[in-house]
């Protein structure tokens, strides 16, 4: 694998896990695009980093992700690097009918569909790079699920063996197939959904881009950094204990 001089598109790039990530390979003298919905929070990320290319898109929708496949080929010829990182978390009480349904499906579509449609039609170009590599961020909670959001835990469970099956599928094409399963970490969807408040400690995201590169440099397929590590080795030898030390509240406070 090469680590500079890539094209790489990240999605949900304007902030967080997807910033930090577009930091990183922006350092290693990589170009870099990022996509997300919000322009304004975008063009913010532009002028603090000139060397950052930026493009309005909702991953969620079939017609922008075709014209920006079809725009990153004119304008860069191509990509090498594909990060699903586009995802939004819930905390919800299942047991209460007055849920709002559409924001479930919402997060279905962000978290799992998403991925799947921007593959899809990124992937003629993955295959023509010499060095096409497909990145999903899913989450540690992917090993253990969290009972307060559980509609994200089931998409990242889902973007967890959705990548396992594909990885030996990409392979005779030479697309190299990584997952990384975050932490909790110190961004805005955190915030949103009081995970600060469960006593998780987030991890800075620049902390984690870090982890991250030097795993990814390594060749590794499936990065799992702090407690994710933990997440994935109790769920095979003490299932029960760790979903329960998880899920001592099983429903959000709101």
């Amino acid at each position: 694998m090469l680590y500079s001089n890539q094209k790489v598109l990240i999605t949900g790039g304007g902030s967080g896990i997807g910033l930090s990530l577009a930091k990183k390979f922006l350092t290693h003298n990589n170009t870099v695009i990022i996509t997300g919905r919000n322009l304004s929070k975008l063009e913010k990320v532009k002028a603090e980093f000139p060397g950052i290319h930026i493009f309005q898109s909702d991953v969620t929708q079939e017609d922008e992700v075709k014209q920006l496949a079809a725009a990153v080929q004119k304008v860069f010829g191509g990509i090498d690097v594909l990060i699903n990182n586009a995802g939004i978390m819930l905390l919800l009480d299942t047991g209460n009918e007055n849920n709002d349904l559409q924001k479930q499906m919402e997060e279905i579509e962000i978290n799992f569909h998403s991925p799947i449609r921007m593959l899809h039609h990124f992937l003629p170009q993955l295959k023509k790079s010499k060095n096409g590599v497909l990145v999903n961020v899913s989450s540690g909670l992917a090993f253990v699920p969290f009972a307060q959001s559980p509609v994200y835990s089931g998409t990242k469970a889902a973007v967890h063996f959705w990548t396992k099956s594909i990885r030996p599928q990409l392979k005779p094409y030479k697309i190299k197939v990584v997952e990384l399963l975050p932490p909790v970490v110190d961004t805005k969807l955190a915030a949103d959904a009081d995970l600060k408040d469960d006593n998780l400690n987030p991890m800075p995201p620049e902390r984690l881009a870090d982890i991250f590169w030097k795993d990814y440099t390594n060749g590794k397929e499936e990065i799992t950094p702090g407690i994710s590590k933990t997440l994935k080795i109790m769920s095979r030898l003490a299932p029960a204990f760790i979903f329960k030390q998880l899920n001592k509240q099983a429903i959000p406070n709101k």
